[in-house]
Order: C-alpha cells, then structure tokens, then sequence
C-alpha cells in the first residue's frame, strides 16, 4: 500500500503486524497530500473529523492527552513518500510541548534534564521546518552555552543551560517568524502537518525527483506517532542501522547509535557516533533483540534493510524500515548474495539492479571521504573521476601527456582534429554542447571522464585561463572532474580503482541467460574493439572510420587528399563537359580545335593536383586496411560494423591560423592554398550539407579506397583463419538510388578481390537510417540493404530540428517546464521511436530476415533499451564502457516484457471468468 501510504507509514503497518515493536501511531495518505495541491493548499472536507478520532484513539492507547498537563502525549510528525526520498522532506520530533505540558512531564517522568533538552530541540526544529527559520541561528547559540560550560556535547549540559537555552530559542523564533511560539499543541500538529505537506514541493525534493525520475506519485503522507525518547539518560540511545554493509555488500550488520540523544544527532554529525557492534557491550539484551529484529525485517521484505531505532531505558523501539541505498559494488554483491541464499531467484536479482549504476564499477571514483570544493556543474557526459592539470589545446595535452603529466582537456567544444589530446587526457571540459556533442560521444566511446555544456565557464584561448563564479583557473593549475555528476572541483581530489569482482560476472552471466537483444559496441581502434569483447559485446556495431584518420602518421595524408579533391572535382567536371561538346560536334560550331586546346590545357593542369589525390589515397588504403585487419582480428567471429566515412571533409582541416601555417609547412604548401581549401570546404549547415554517401557520390575514390581496404583486410586475415564478418553500412542515406549506387559497387569489389585472392567470407551490405525520409522509404530500401541500424543521434536532430551541440542552452529548462519528459539526446523521444518502429516494421515486410539495431548514443540508455526490446529490434549498439548496462537492461527488457504478458492473459483470463 506505498502508493496510499507512502512508503514509511506502508512499513510501518507491516512491521505492526509483524509483531516488532513499533510507537503507536497513524498515517494521513498521500491521497490528501493530492487533494490538498489540487484545492489551492487547502485541506479536504471531513479531514479534521478523522484526525480528532484517530488522535483520540492514539490518546486512549497511550493512556495520556496531547496537551494534557498531568500526563502529556508527545508526538512526531514524519513525512513519507511511496519512493523512498532520505532527508528530502521534513520531519518534527517532539511536538506537544509548551510550559504546561514541559511540568506534567517533569512530574510523570522524573528526569527534568531530559524533558528541557526535549523542549529546546522541539523549538529548533519546528522553526526550521514549520516557519524556515535558518537552523544555525539557534546552532550559534547552543554552541555559545557550550563554549561557557566548556563542555563539547550538548548531552553535557546542566538543566540551568537548557533552561535559558529555550528561552532564547523562543525569542529567535518570536524576532524571525513574528509571532510568538504557538503555546497550543493542537495548533502545533495543524502548523507541523501542513509544512510536511508543503515540503513535497520545496526545492531539494524537486530535485531529487528530477535526479531521480520520481514521477507519478500523488505526493508525500504524513506519520504522526507518539514519541519514544532516546535522550532519557544513560540507558536510552538511537541508532540507524543496516542488515547488510551498504557500501560493500558484506554480510555483517551495519550501524552506528549514540547513547542519550534523539535520531538528529545521529544524522547531524552533532556528535561521533559509535559502531553498533559497541551496543553488545553497553545493552546485551536489547543488541540481542535488534538483531532478531533486523533478521526478520530482511527475510520479509527480501532485501537489505535500512532500520532506524530508539532505545527509550532499555526498551527497544523501530522507528523505520526501508529498503537501503546501497553503491553499485554493495549492490552486485547483495542481489548475488540474496541469490545463493535462496532469498530471490536470478530474475529478481537482474531487476534490482539499476543499470545505470553499473557505470560506477567500471571507472575511477573519487574516494567518497575526500575534501572537495566545486567550483561549477556541467552536464555529467561520460563518467568516470579525472584529476589533471587544465591544459587548453589538443597538442599541449599530447606534449604533456608524453612527459607522463596527467592533464584535462579544456575547450569551448571540441572537434575531430582533438582526437589525439582528448585520447591522452584524463578528463575533457567543454562549455558547450550537450550530451551527445562530439566531446561526449569521443570520450564515451574511450572510456573518458566527460562534463560537457559547463556554460557558467568562460575560457579564454589568448591568456590561457578560464574564469568561474569570479575565479580564474590557468593553464597548468590542476582541476578534478567527476563525469557522474558533472561537478567541476578546485585541485587534486583523491580517487579510487573500481575493482569488478566474481559476483559482478555472475550477474552478467544471469543477464545474458534472459535477454533477447544482442549487445554490440561502437569501437574505431583495436583498443576499444578489444576491451568491448572483454566487457561482453557481441560484436562491432559502429566502427568509425574518420576516427581512424586523426593519427599522426596519416592526418597529413588526409588532409592532402582533402586539399586536392574539390580541384580534381572541379576539373574532372570541366572535362566532361569539354568532352561531352566536343562529341557532339553539329553544336560546336566549328570550335573544335580550340575546344581541344582547351582540354589538353585543362587535362594538365588536373594531372598535379589528381596525383597527389591519388597518392594520398594510396597511401592511406594500407593504413585503413591494417586498422581493419586488428579489429577483424580482436573480434574474430564476430559482426564488426564498418560506416563509410561520414563527416563534412571540413573537420580534417584546422580552422585556426596557427595550425594552418603548421599544415601549409607539412604538406610544403602556402598558407593561402591552405586557407583557399578550408574556405572552398566550408558549409553554411554542414550537418545538412556535403556528408555521408554524398561525399561518395562526388568523391567516389574515397569510398572505393575504403572498400578496398575493408574486403582486402578480410582476405588477409582469413588466411590466418581468423573469421572477418564485415558489414559495410552506408551513412546519410536519403533515396534508394544513393544505396544503389554503392551496393553495387561494393559487391563488385568483393568480388574481384576474393577473385583475385582465392577467399571467400560472409559480409552485409546495410545503411544507417538518419534522416526521416530513409525511414519513410524503408520497404524500398530494404530490397537491397541486408541491414538497418538507426543513427539516433541524427535522427533525433532531424526529426525534432534540435542541434545536439546547442540543445544544451535550453532543454534543462525545457525538461524543468515538463515540455520534454526527458532530454531527447539521452532517452529515445516517442516521436523518432514512431519512425524507428513503422521503419523497422516496413523492413522487415519487404525483408523478413532484415537485421536492425541502433547504433546511437541511445544504445547504452536503459530506458531506450527496453524501446528497442519492444519494437522487435535485433540488436543495440554502444560504448564499450557501456555494454554492462546495456546487457543487464536488455535483460531487464525481456523480464519486463514476459511479466507484462503474465499479467495481461492474467487479466484476459479473470475477464473471461467474470
């Protein structure tokens, strides 16, 4: 009954009937939280009826009155939501107090020293929580009674203190909130009851919410139990504690209590805690009783329990039971644990976990007791901790790197031509872009801490610096990155190794028993290809042949062939039309020798310029046929994707003058050559622009070279009986006639070198589909293209007119306005899902045995995952660092899948009974 109870007052009730002892109490349901925000805060009709008679119950059981003066009732009021939020929403402890009620008490129990401690805490509280009165107006003064007793606990203190403590607490109170302290505890629980109820919507629930995609939940109910007092004396303590160790998994019980003080102690840090194992020493008996106790709250509830308690003179009491938060380490541990002990089976197990927490065993951390000081947030791109000192070019970060200095990459974005600094740096921060600009996507796909979009930074290139918040940071100071969160910190933080362990396999290996999608990875080096096999992929989804292009022994040569080729495209065209009018002679009016000088002429001058073409892709296709043989050879047996090359040609060529006058030296050319290629190159949209297969069409020597490389690289190492399994996939696709073009070209160079080279291989011709015109004509290419594999990266920008590198400057507010559900370049939109699945379906149609998977960032996201799952894809497609997640949610995806179909024929069949 979370939903109707939230998930406190629903564990409450269960360990009721259980039989462990728990305060009396009851539970106002979220229902009216609801009601209470639809009705402009105001309570529902026949709310203060059903307190009366269920406080007047709780009365009658405890035997005493809240407000009575001779034998008063004290109560909390305790939030609790269906989702557990810890320290999210408000609580007040204590209430019921005021000079009447503080004698009756003193009277009924003895201990005056315990009855002003309870009354001095109830003040603080109920200002901070009820009223928002800044807690630490009241901490100044307590710690001033404690600096005058010198003493160091406020357990020390003499009733006299906490006599003029309270006074001046309620004179706090009267200057802040203006009015005095309400003296009527009936007035005190309406006041506390509607601030829980407010706290639903105060702004670190918000967030969590949002952090946590806590949605659907009518809101928060409220407890209201009598209180039982931890601060009675020597015999009396309060404690939180765990069935289980949270942080690593272990078996052993967990905790930590204080002796004479109430659960905000323990919490505030307001004092040092001791070990729960210390309870054996100082109460035996009741140690005894809470490990029976702990025993049975996790046999029932079937997971590691997170249970707060009060010992009120040796009688013990459970405040709470929850299901803990645990760290990815503890919870791998656990559900495998809970496994082998017969608790839960596999399947159970898999759900438990949340994918995305998986990312945290396979990166460095930053050691959670280390000091740090955040200077500004960014959007968490890659995770992972990074700790360098700010370097603000990609060739200063390869200079550092090879003098063993550990550096982060600081740019305002980054492109292609940073490949080299960003693979050798620990960390890259962009100040724009989002979380699929090419910063996120490069450093995700090498296993790199990333925060992106960082807009409160402003880097300055000329001076080296970037300014923050008004801090400068210079070139060589050191930063620490955390890709989880997206913090930014000021110095060296100390990390931790993850280490993954035998339990972490186990469960992997559960995942792969019930999951249907395969799980491939986007790698472009050997490296990569390599460590996505190690972390389970079943092959190569996307390899990125530009990314191949970017080292140092081949970017000169790239870029040759890009200087070269719009000249030889310009003078090839002039060619054939001066061939073309020369051949038809009846309309060149007697011209023809001059048209033939003319051709000579330019046939000339084309020879320069197209042998350097032509060389540089000489030189290039041993290159890129070599980086194909080591990823045949890392996945041999395995699918490995290859995308022909897709980026505008622009990206190769430094856009900056001191890297221009470097490549004019390199390549032995002027600087104005050099500045005439980037200026013919450049596009006004180049995302829309010359890219993809329409680079193939106009350059077609580049598309062939790479072909030739990939069938001939296959041939290589399959006489080393190494299996190649090559699927060349063509990008930016937009009508069945550009697949034409290149399906047939690719099947006719296969031929003639498995001809020539007497070996024959099992290879697929497929497209991405990134534009929404390819998937609105999927049954037409589906007659030819043997696979699809979505682009949702692109496809996402096409279809919602989004640039991914931009959408940063607005989709938080969009997401903080509710206009976006999630961000689209995190978590497949509904609308590109629609293309994704009427594609898919036409396919298929035409081509039953159609191989289709996304290759998107979208791929590793669970969420989309289970998209996927649904829309009968075959396979996704994601970083290596990813392929963990995407398993254990693919696994997710199928018991999801299979519940949903139990409880659907479940329901056909007591529909058919009824």
């Amino acid at each position: 009954m979370k939903h109707l109870l939230g998930g406190k007052g629903a564990n409450l009730s269960e360990m009721t009937n259980l039989g462990i002892p728990v305060p009396p109490g009851f539970t106002i349901t979220t229902e009216v939280c609801g009601a209470y925000y639809k009705n402009d805060q105001q309570y529902p009709e026949g709310l203060a009826k059903e307190m009366e008679q269920n406080l007047s119950s709780l009365e009658k059981l405890m035997g005493a009155k809240l407000g009575g003066g001779d034998n008063p009732l004290l109560v909390s009021v305790r939030s609790g939501a269906a989702a557990s939020m810890p320290g999210m929403m408000d609580t007040v402890l204590n209430l019921g107090l005021n000079p009447e009620t503080v004698d009756g008490l003193i009277k009924k129990t003895g201990n005056e020293r315990f009855v002003w401690d309870a009354y001095r805490r109830f003040i603080a509280m109920f200002g901070d929580v009820v009223m928002g009165i800044d807690r630490h107006y009241f901490e100044e003064v307590l710690d001033e009674y404690k600096k005058m007793a010198k003493v160091v606990s406020d357990a020390e203190l003499k009733v006299n203190h906490l006599k003029k403590i309270v006074k001046e607490f309620k004179e706090i109170y009267a200057s802040k909130a203006g009015h005095l302290f309400p003296y009527s505890p009936r007035t005190q629980l309406e006041m506390a009851i509607e601030a829980v109820f407010k706290s639903w919507n105060n702004p670190r629930a918000i967030k969590y919410r949002q952090l946590y995609d806590i949605k659907g939940l009518l809101g928060t109910a409220v407890n209201i139990q009598a209180m039982v007092f931890g601060n009675m004396g020597k015999r009396s303590a309060t404690g939180v504690c765990f069935t289980r160790n949270p942080s690593t998994g272990e078996n052993r019980f967990y905790g930590e209590f204080l002796i004479n003080a109430q659960g905000e102690d323990v919490v505030a840090g307001i004092r040092t805690p001791e070990p729960i194992g210390n309870l054996k020493k100082e109460m035996p008996k009741v140690y005894e009783q809470l490990l029976e106790y702990k025993n049975i709250l996790e046999n029932h509830f079937k997971d590691v329990q997170d249970i707060e308690f009060t010992i009120q003179e040796d009688k013990l009491f459970i405040l709470q039971t929850r299901n803990g938060k645990r760290t990815a380490q503890a919870a791998v541990k656990i559900a495998v644990d809970l496994v082998k002990e017969g608790m839960i089976d596999k399947k159970t197990a898999i759900m438990r976990i949340d994918a995305n927490q998986i990312d945290q065993l396979l990166h460095p951390m930053f050691d959670p007791k280390a000091k740090k000081e955040v200077i500004a947030r960014g959007l968490p791109a890659s995770p992972g901790a990074a700790v360098g000192r700010v370097v603000f070019s990609a060739e200063e970060a390869e200079k550092m790197a090879v003098k063993n200095e550990r550096v982060i990459l600081v740019r305002k974005e980054t492109s292609p031509e940073d490949i080299g600094g960003m693979h050798v740096s620990e960390g890259i921060l962009t100040t724009r872009g989002g979380m699929t600009s090419h910063a996120a996507v490069v450093a995700r796909g090498m296993g790199k801490c990333c925060v992106a979009g960082c807009g409160s930074l402003t880097v300055d290139y000329e001076n080296q610096i970037f300014r923050v918040n008004g801090r400068m940071v210079k070139r060589g100071d050191y930063i620490s990155l955390d890709g989880g969160s997206g913090e930014v910190m000021l110095g060296q933080v100390s990390t931790i190794e993850p280490k993954l362990s035998g339990d972490f396999a186990t469960l992997m290996e559960w995942a792969d028993e019930f999951r249907e999608l395969k799980v491939l990875a986007n790698a472009d080096t050997p490296e990569d290809a390599k460590r996505a096999r190690e972390l389970g992929a079943e092959g190569i989804g996307l390899c990125r042949t530009e990314h191949m292009f970017f080292g140092g022994d081949r970017i000169g040569w790239v870029r040759q062939m890009i200087l070269t080729a719009p000249t030889v495209r310009n003078l090839k065209t002039k060619v054939f039309s001066l061939e073309k009018e020369l051949a038809n002679g009846a309309k060149n009016n007697g011209n023809s020798e001059a048209l033939k000088r003319e051709l000579t002429l330019v046939k000339k001058e084309l020879r320069k310029p197209l042998d350097l073409y032509l060389h540089a892709l000489e030189q290039l296709l041993p290159m890129q046929r070599h980086d194909f043989e080591q990823i045949f050879t890392a996945m041999d047996g395995l699918p490995v994707t290859i995308r022909l090359l897709d980026p505008p040609l622009h990206e190769f060529l430094p856009q900056e003058e001191h890297n221009q006058n470097e490549m004019a030296k390199q390549l032995k050319v002027s600087l104005k050559e050099v500045r005439e290629g980037v200026a013919a190159l450049h596009e006004l949209n180049p995302m829309l622009g010359h890219r993809g297969c329409r680079l193939g069409i106009t350059y077609p020597e580049i598309y062939k070279m790479q072909m030739d490389a990939i069938i001939e690289a296959a041939c290589n190492v399959a006489k080393k009986e190494v299996e190649a399994l090559p699927r060349i996939m063509l990008p930016i696709i937009s009508t069945e006639q550009e697949f034409a073009v290149f399906s047939k070209m690719i099947h006719q160079t296969a031929k003639e070198i498995m001809g020539i080279e007497k070996v024959t291989f099992n290879y697929m011709v497929g497209t991405m589909i990134e534009l929404p015109g390819a998937a609105l004509i999927a049954d037409e290419l589906a007659e030819e293209a043997e696979f699809f594999s979505y682009g949702t990266n692109d496809l996402t920008q096409m279809t919602l007119g989004i640039s991914r590198d931009d959408a940063g400057s607005f989709i938080p507010e969009y997401l903080e306005k509710g206009i976006f559900e999630k961000d689209p370049f995190r978590t497949l939109d509904k609308r590109v899902g629609k293309l994704v699945q009427f594609a898919t379906s036409r396919g298929k149609e035409k081509r039953p045995n159609l191989k289709v998977g996304i290759c998107g960032e979208h791929g590793g996201d669970p969420e989309s995952i289970i998209f996927c799952h649904k829309t009968g894809l075959d396979s996704v497609s994601c970083s290596p660092f990813r392929v963990p997640i995407a398993r254990l949610a693919a696994a997710q995806a199928a018991i999801k899948a299979e519940k949903e179909g139990e409880a659907e024929i479940k329901g056909v069949c007591v529909h058919a009974t009824a």
